[in-house]
């Protein structure tokens, strides 16, 4: 047997050994992956039933509640779509800031998605019957959902009214100024000028 040969063989068997352990790591991850996934679903659910009773008791009630939880979507979405997340300072590395940046996005998204996740599961389950206390109804939810969605909605479409209008207004005024200043003979462009 040659060099080459001996050679071409170990490399056979190394990819093998590599295809192997590809494998089992990715059934591995597979595995883990949706058992965390149906523990922190089926966890956070459980958490949101046996604090939802709680919540909707205070003082304001399920009104209140539906009305906070709306304005965590409101400031989550405000934060996970900002731009301020997402650039770079310049005379930065990039490194340790980026993780920071990606770490508060991340936050907020889960602010955006969490307060609708915790009302519907104190919606009554798909296959539930009425006497399984584990996924029936949650007195409250109703009114928390109804005051979740008009806060959403409402203050929603104001968030986006006020920023479509403030570039509006920058333009109006630019142009209030541009016109003002060919009045006096100062505003003409380069090559009206020349």
């Amino acid at each position: 047997m040659t060099e080459r040969e001996r050679l071409r063989d170990a490399a056979t068997d190394r990819n093998r050994l590599f295809r192997v352990r590809d494998g089992v790591g990715l059934v591995l991850f597979v595995a883990v992956g949706a058992a965390v996934l149906v523990g922190v679903f089926g966890g956070s659910r459980w958490a949101a039933r046996e604090s939802a009773p709680v919540l909707y008791g205070l003082p304001g009630g399920a009104w209140s509640v539906g009305g906070v939880l709306g304005m965590v979507t409101l400031l989550g979405c405000g934060g996970a779509l900002s731009e301020r997340f997402g650039s770079t300072v310049p005379g930065d590395s990039g490194k340790a800031s980026g993780v920071l940046r990606g770490m508060v996005r991340g936050v907020c998204y889960v602010a955006a998605v969490a307060p609708p996740l915790f009302l519907l599961s104190g919606l009554r389950g798909k296959n539930c019957r009425l006497y399984e206390l584990g996924c029936s109804y949650v007195p409250g939810t109703g009114p928390a959902l109804l005051v979740y969605v008009g806060c959403v909605a409402v203050l929603g479409w104001l968030t986006y009214r006020r920023r479509r209008a403030v570039p509006e207004v920058r333009r109006v005024l630019e142009r209030e100024r541009l016109r003002k200043l060919r009045k006096k003979g100062r505003g003409k462009s380069r090559a009206a000028a020349r």
